[in-house]
């Protein structure tokens, strides 16, 4: 058994600080770079790309509906050739500073209320393939829903992600808050470890749900998250890809 940590990156912006990068990339094994759109500019994913390569971490790209002020956590209503067109210029920005540093693109993460979409509207799901499919890489995505069923389907790679400081209903879907709430690092361990060694999880109204993790997510911006990445990390040395 074999799992990724990953975390949303690069996702300050001008002046503006969104998370502590440099604490946190030491206890990751991927990173998602924000790309521009939700957050981020060319001089933080330059930054961003760089620390990554310090500390040998893999890079994605983690595009999002273009929704600077509301952080790419509304949805938005797109035609799917306008949004795929959208993912394939964030994902080419990134594979560009990734070129100038001589790394690979890993994989792609759709950000925030995108992510959540895609995982119930196959036509949204379509266009993310679409974007991703001249690059080569796998995608990540929640099992089970239609992330799955349509980039699978594609013949597109698939790595089925958890969320260790967000919570799920009971149909097994993802709960993506405005905000984060801060959350506690034995609380968050204790349900990355049952996700990751006995395939369930239990919904915010206490029901078990079925949960498949190849890649566990920690946010940069939930409060306490430098913690969170420490004991996530350390948790899971026995199956850390790598180990």
């Amino acid at each position: 058994m074999r799992v990724e940590i990953n975390c949303d990156m690069g996702e300050a912006f001008g002046l503006y600080r969104m998370g502590d990068d440099e604490a946190i990339m030491p206890y990751v094994t991927a990173a998602n770079v924000a790309c521009g759109f939700h957050a981020s500019d060319p001089v933080v994913m330059r930054n961003t790309v760089r620390l990554a390569k310090k500390h040998g971490v893999k890079v994605g790209a983690h595009p999002a509906y273009p929704d600077l002020q509301g952080f790419g956590r509304r949805e938005m209503k797109m035609d799917p050739a306008e949004l795929s067109a959208c993912m394939l210029y964030q994902i080419g920005a990134l594979k560009a500073f990734l070129d100038a540093e001589g790394m690979p693109l890993n994989h792609v993460k759709p950000h925030g209320a995108l992510y959540g979409v895609a995982a119930r509207d196959e036509a949204v799901a379509n266009a993310i393939a679409d974007a991703a499919e001249p690059f080569g890489v796998p995608l990540y995505g929640m099992a089970g829903t239609l992330h799955e069923q349509v980039f699978t389907g594609r013949g597109l790679g698939f790595v089925a992600e958890f969320f260790t400081d967000l919570d799920y209903g009971d149909d097994g879907s993802l709960i993506i808050t405005r905000v984060h709430e801060a959350k506690n690092p034995e609380e968050v361990v204790e349900r990355t470890l049952r996700a990751v060694t006995e395939g369930k999880a239990t919904s915010i109204n206490g029901s078990e749900i079925p949960m498949r993790a190849d890649s566990v997510c920690v946010h940069s911006d939930t409060p306490g998250a430098v913690d969170l990445a420490v004991a996530v990390h350390s948790a899971l040395q026995p199956y850390l890809e790598g180990n």
